[in-house]
C-alpha cells in the first residue's frame, strides 16, 4: 500500500511562492496517477492538479492555472506542487493521493491513499 506525506506548507505573504512535496513509499509510485487537492477551513476539498504516470501530462483547476505547476521525479518517488504569486484565498491545508483512474481525474472519489496535508497560509 502506498503511504503519501506532504511538506513543505508554511506562512508566507501574498505574492510569495512555496514548493509543496508528495513523498510516497514504495516501489509503485511511477504507475499512478497522482493529484493534489485542498480544503480551506469551512468549505469542501477541491481539485487543484492531477499529473501522469510520466508527468507529461497535467491537469488543473481552472482558476489556478498560470500560477500553478504540479511535476514528479519518479526516481525520487516524490511529487511536487510549485506555488506562485501565493494570494490570501490560497490558504487551505494540501494534500496528495493517488488516482485509480488512468486519466486526468479532478474527482475527489477517484483518489485514494491520502496524505495528512500540509498548511499553507497566506497572509495579505
Amino acid at each position: 500500500q502506498v503511504q503519501l506525506a506532504e511538506s513543505g506548507g508554511g506562512l508566507v505573504q501574498a505574492g510569495d511562492s512555496l514548493r509543496l512535496t508528495c513523498a510516497a513509499s514504495g516501489r509503485t509510485f511511477s504507475l499512478y496517477y497522482m493529484g493534489w487537492f485542498r480544503q480551506a477551513t469551512g468549505k469542501e476539498r477541491e481539485f487543484v492538479a492531477a499529473i501522469s504516470r510520466s508527468g507529461s501530462s497535467t491537469n488543473y483547476a481552472d482558476s489556478l492555472k498560470g500560477r500553478f505547476a504540479v511535476s514528479r521525479d519518479n526516481a525520487k518517488n516524490t511529487m511536487y506542487l510549485q506555488m506562485n504569486s501565493l494570494k490570501p484565498e490560497d490558504t487551505a491545508v494540501y494534500y496528495c493521493a493517488r488516482s485509480t483512474v488512468s486519466y486526468l481525474s479532478n474527482t475527489e472519489e477517484q483518489y485514494v491513499h491520502w496524505g495528512q496535508g500540509t498548511q499553507v497560509t497566506v497572509s495579505s
